[in-house]
């Protein structure tokens, strides 16, 4: 495979700019090709780690974190693809053209 298609393929070429908590357990998210909208985590809440979503202080410091993740402290991050993958029905790299 040529250095050029592998790095088309990376899943990094779309990532997450923007993230803001929405009421319930909801996020909203903005990628970097433009895709936007709510994404719903309420299957998650109050199940292991996602516990301290119950304090809603907590889970409406969601954030983009410095290396791309959606997250809300060191320990409890979702990944931005498959959150991409929900919201658009795809994954960011089937969306690369390859040459």
């Amino acid at each position: 495979m040529s250095e050029r298609r592998a790095a088309a393929e990376e899943p990094d070429d779309i990532h997450a700019v923007d993230v803001q908590p929405r009421a319930g357990y909801r996020i909203w998210l903005r990628y970097s090709d433009g895709a936007a909208g709510e994404v719903d985590l309420s299957h998650l809440a109050g199940k292991g780690v996602f516990r301290v979503w119950n304090d809603r202080s907590f889970f409406t410091g969601v954030h983009v974190s410095p290396h791309g993740s959606i997250a809300w402290d060191d320990e409890i991050e979702i990944c931005p693809d498959a959150l991409y993958q929900d919201l658009t029905g795809r994954l960011p790299f089937t969306l690369q053209p390859t040459p």
